[in-house]
């Protein structure tokens, strides 16, 4: 009951979401290359909250999360982004959606309190598993970058990229 209200809402108040986060990034001092956006830029970093909906709408599908996340980190990296930035931002999209949730839902019985605690477990793990990915992607796009335009020998790489990205994985 809870997730569908959230995802319509979701839906419906985007814009109030995203006016939400951007009002975090704009007065987080952390985030100085997100803060040389315009609002308009901004806006158009807000993609997560329709990803989510979709996410608690049908169910945590590791590859459309990961395939978001893998992209955003690779873009928002292209585009001169610090790792901890984007980890940073994802966190304050959490903290908006949790907060909402928080203060603007009904909790009048206990069966709504369980449904609650359940909705907020969900977003978490949308969110944590965001930063996952969004550190595969990141680190992803840095070894292919080494590996080629800086042509760093592969036994260097090997050394200090002992994870497996997103890419090979099965």
């Amino acid at each position: 009951m809870v997730d569908r209200i959230l995802i319509d809402t979701l839906d419906l108040k985007a814009h109030e979401f995203v006016q939400r986060w951007r009002y975090k990034l704009q007065k987080s001092p952390q985030l100085k290359r997100y803060n040389t956006l315009t609002s308009e830029q901004l806006n158009d970093h807000a993609g997560i909250y329709p990803v989510l909906a979709h996410t608690l709408d049908r169910g945590l599908d590791r590859s459309y999360v990961g395939g978001y996340f893998v992209g955003l980190a690779k873009d928002r990296r292209k585009e001169g982004y610090p790792v901890s930035e984007i980890v940073y931002a994802v966190g304050l999209a959490q903290q908006t959606v949790i907060e909402y949730i928080m203060n603007d839902f009904l909790i009048d019985n206990p069966l709504k309190i369980y449904q609650t605690m359940d909705t907020i477990n969900r977003v978490a793990d949308f969110f944590f598993l965001g930063c996952f990915y969004i550190t595969k992607g990141f680190l992803e796009a840095t070894y292919t970058e080494m590996s080629g335009k800086d042509a760093v020998s592969e036994d260097l790489l090997k050394k200090y990229f002992k994870d497996d990205f997103f890419f090979k994985q099965n």
